[in-house]
């Protein structure tokens, strides 16, 4: 008979038991949502390749940079919107097209193309005087500190797709 009351769970143990089980689960069922809210935006597919029409044909390339607008999808955790970017494109010697980001590496102030009369033919920041070459690189001696980022490019259909901008290595 002693050896019936040692295997017999007492009340205390049964509560003890049942008290950390319940506690268990309803911990669990707390944590589930945190710990999906932290993984879930590595389980989603990245979007960053899609490439998206400049609406300017390859024929309408000019040697000469032309400023080009364009729309992207942007989705920012449950808002999505539609959001217009700009590009500076134009065809180099050998025929190849380059799509140029605006945004200087500076501050983050868009560049223009030609537009002051003391630096002809170069990308001009109007924020603090930064200098870019056509070719996007940034000129010795003045704030920006790296080229201008550069557009994915393909051609399709006679018509320019841009994707999404990759930054360039200092100059």
């Amino acid at each position: 008979m002693s050896e019936d009351k040692n295997k017999q769970v007492s009340r205390r143990q049964f509560l003890n038991y049942t008290l950390t089980g319940v506690g268990g689960f309803m911990a669990a069922g707390m944590l589930a949502p945190m710990v999906r809210f932290a993984i879930d935006p590595v389980l989603q597919p990245e979007a960053g390749g899609d490439f998206v029409s400049a609406e300017i044909a390859e024929e309408d390339i000019t040697t000469e940079p032309q400023r080009v607008t364009f729309k992207v999808e942007q989705v920012d955790a449950w808002y999505e919107s539609t959001v217009e970017k700009v590009a500076w494109v134009y065809k180099q010697e050998d025929g190849s097209i380059i799509a140029l980001d605006p945004t200087c590496t500076h501050l983050g102030c868009i560049v223009g193309w030609d537009s002051n009369e003391d630096h002809p033919d170069h990308f001009y920041c109007p924020c603090h005087g930064g200098l870019y070459t056509k070719d996007g690189v940034n000129v010795p001696n003045t704030p920006p500190t790296a080229p201008l980022s550069v557009y994915e490019q393909k051609i399709e259909n006679g018509i320019l797709y841009l994707g999404k901008s990759i930054p360039r290595e200092e100059a």
